[in-house]
């Protein structure tokens, strides 16, 4: 019984797979979401639309079709191209990547509004204040910019990231081998559906209470040397 039936190993690698999920997918989508914002504050219409197409198409349709959709729809994508230069193999892409890529695309599109209204909440002033300085955009960007931006964005991507920890679980459908899978594994072998999926809600709820940690340290950090009235 301690070691569940000798599942104890397997949901642990789990939940390794569930948490390195999770970080590539926050990866591409804070790429995402820098982009999409960015694009959405652009003077150039075509990124505006391509941008607002982006987030309304993605927030439009559920985690889980959007995992089943880049899952199959991926490969039949990459052996169309693969066939325009005469390669006829079949192309298959991982479970994981395929995770990866809808986690991070529906993160990403939610970020979009995050990091929009983080670059909106800037006031003007700061970016006369630096060109004042003789920064050019780029340092501007990093130095200026994206440190305000981050301390305003951070409660926001911090619940979006609880969020997307759990959705990790949808991955599980397209043969991830995420906590999910292995209690699923677990309870057809054992008959114990009870025990194994409690045992998996304890392991996301772990998750969930070291990522609020983490980020609450991570706010409390960004904030160091405001003057708070």
């Amino acid at each position: 019984m301690i070691d569940l039936y000798g599942f104890g190993d397997q949901l642990l690698q789990g939940a390794l797979v569930t948490l390195q999920l999770a970080l590539a997918s926050l990866a591409v989508g804070l790429v995402l979401g820098l982009l999409g914002a960015s694009a959405k504050l652009s003077s150039v219409k075509p990124f505006r639309w391509l941008a607002n197409a982006y987030t309304t198409v993605i927030r439009g349709i559920p985690e889980l079709l959007t995992v089943l959709i880049i899952y199959f729809g991926a490969t039949h994508v990459l052996m169309a191209i693969a066939g325009l230069f005469g390669y006829q193999e079949y192309i298959e892409i991982s479970s994981f990547a395929a995770g990866v890529t809808a986690l991070g695309l529906t993160f990403g599109a939610y970020a979009t509004e995050v990091f929009r209204g983080a670059l909106q909440s800037i006031p003007k002033g700061q970016h006369e204040a630096a060109i004042a300085l003789g920064m050019g955009p780029v340092r501007k960007f990093y130095r200026i910019i994206l440190p305000q931006v981050w301390l305003v964005s951070l409660p926001g991507l911090g619940n979006l990231f609880l969020v997307l920890l759990k959705d990790t679980a949808l991955v599980s459908v397209v043969g991830l081998d995420d906590i999910m899978r292995k209690a699923n594994i677990a309870v057809s072998n054992t008959k114990e559906a009870f025990l194994f999926y409690l045992v998996a809600a304890l392991m996301y709820l772990v998750l969930t209470i070291v990522s609020m940690v983490l980020v609450s340290y991570m706010e409390k950090r960004a904030s160091r040397g405001l003057v708070r009235g």
